[in-house]
């Protein structure tokens, strides 16, 4: 997967990109954790996320936000992180101008990042939002809440406390027009250490169901 360097709104950005032989590909954008906290594009879960997605057909992109390897700027509090998500989306749709949908996966502070720009972009079709921090961010912005989705979480995630996922899914749950899944990893920390391929099931799992026989792919 090659090396990518796109414009930022604050100087440029560090990605790896994977362009898919299909001209008529779906687009994926897979967002990391918390800069400040050793969030990359590196990390695992997010890689395997993107391969996920490149196995699957998708011209595919993640990239480092502002501040992070290569990419130029400072972290921004989630501000400047939206932004740089909306330039990764921006870039990867100029190159793909026949991509009939978009799919947004993140990881912790990248699903709450993933979250906000599904709000702003209608062409999003699904998300998967892997250990949302509901405990630590507001997201009351998703109202309502405008694709379908899923929301996976670890049952012994100590960061995020599952009554604060549930309650989450639950309200966005409450919504009509769309279906948000729900995914409990058993025994799984908020990192997923030794959990991993059991998320990466549950990713599976639900992308077989929302892709096969669909249109959204």
């Amino acid at each position: 997967m090659p090396d990518v360097i796109f414009n930022g709104p604050e100087g440029r950005l560090e990605g790896r990109y994977h362009h898919s032989s299909d001209p008529n590909a779906s687009l994926a954008l897979i967002l990391h954790p918390h800069p400040q906290y050793g969030g990359a594009m590196n990390n695992k879960v997010v890689y395997n996320l993107f391969t996920t997605f490149k196995k699957r057909g998708f011209s595919v992109l993640r990239f480092n936000f502002r501040g992070v390897g290569r990419s130029q700027g400072d972290y921004d509090h989630g501000v400047g992180e939206l932004s740089d998500a909306a330039a990764a989306l921006d870039w990867m749709q100029t190159h793909n101008p026949n991509a009939p949908a978009v799919w947004i996966g993140g990881f912790s502070f990248g699903a709450w990042i993933a979250m906000q720009l599904l709000m702003r972009r209608p062409e999003i079709a699904g998300f998967i939002s892997v250990a949302p921090p509901a405990n630590m961010y507001d997201f009351s912005f998703l109202a309502p809440c405008p694709s379908s989705g899923i929301i996976i979480h670890g049952d012994r995630d100590v960061l995020v406390p599952r009554k604060d996922i549930k309650k989450l899914v639950e309200k966005l749950k409450a919504q009509k027009g769309i279906t948000i899944d729900y995914d409990e990893i058993p025994e799984a920390d908020h990192f997923f250490e030794n959990s991993l391929d059991r998320l990466m099931v549950s990713v599976d799992d639900y992308l077989d169901m929302r892709l096969n026989g669909s249109d959204e792919e």
